[in-house]
């Protein structure tokens, strides 16, 4: 598997989707604690304003761009379901807590939560924030009742995103391949 994209026919690029799971909170691998002091809030409720802004800093790097085209309305009517969770983390900084990682959560009726989003702001790298953040949703996941956890990267994730995921302890279940198109 590549770390980057491959240019694809036109101006499309070959991405690579990889979906993980971990089947019980014994098969973890915890991180170790950050380098630095760190927070993470439940939103509850999520503003929408609040959510674009962290779904935003967080994931423009990364092209998430799945949830551009949702309005106000159904946004809200997804973070208002009772199976949705959305986190902050947050980092001591000067004596403020500055937004350095976004997470969210969400239960399915088969019993699995998943991770739908976790990523932390490019500012923060390299501190042990990703597998802290990745401890605490498993942790989070179970403590709720999970049956398990799963989600999914690909190939224009950051490329600590897979080998995190893996030193935690998730297994890869599938991949498959995709084309899109990059905005300029």
């Amino acid at each position: 598997m590549t770390d980057t994209p491959s240019a694809g026919a036109g101006n499309g690029v070959e991405v690579v989707r990889t979906y993980l799971g971990l089947p019980s909170i014994s098969a973890l691998s915890p991180a170790p604690l950050p380098r630095v002091p760190v927070r993470l809030d439940c939103l509850a409720p999520c503003p929408v304003d609040r959510w674009r802004g962290l779904y935003a800093q967080i994931g423009a790097p990364w092209h998430w761009h799945d949830r551009d085209a949702w309005d106000d309305r159904r946004i809200a009517q997804h973070l208002a379901r009772a199976e949705v969770q959305v986190f902050r983390l947050g980092v001591e900084s000067g004596g403020e807590t500055v937004t350095a990682g976004f997470l969210e959560l969400e239960r399915h009726p088969d019993g699995a939560t998943e991770i739908v989003y976790l990523g932390i702001d490019r500012a923060y790298f390299g501190q042990g924030l990703g597998g802290w953040l990745l401890t605490e949703a498993v942790r989070i996941a179970f403590a709720d009742g999970a049956t398990r956890v799963w989600l999914h990267t690909c190939t224009l994730d950051g490329p600590a995103a897979l080998p995190n995921y893996q030193r935690r302890g998730f297994r890869i279940e599938r991949t498959e391949s995709y084309q899109t198109t990059l905005p300029a």
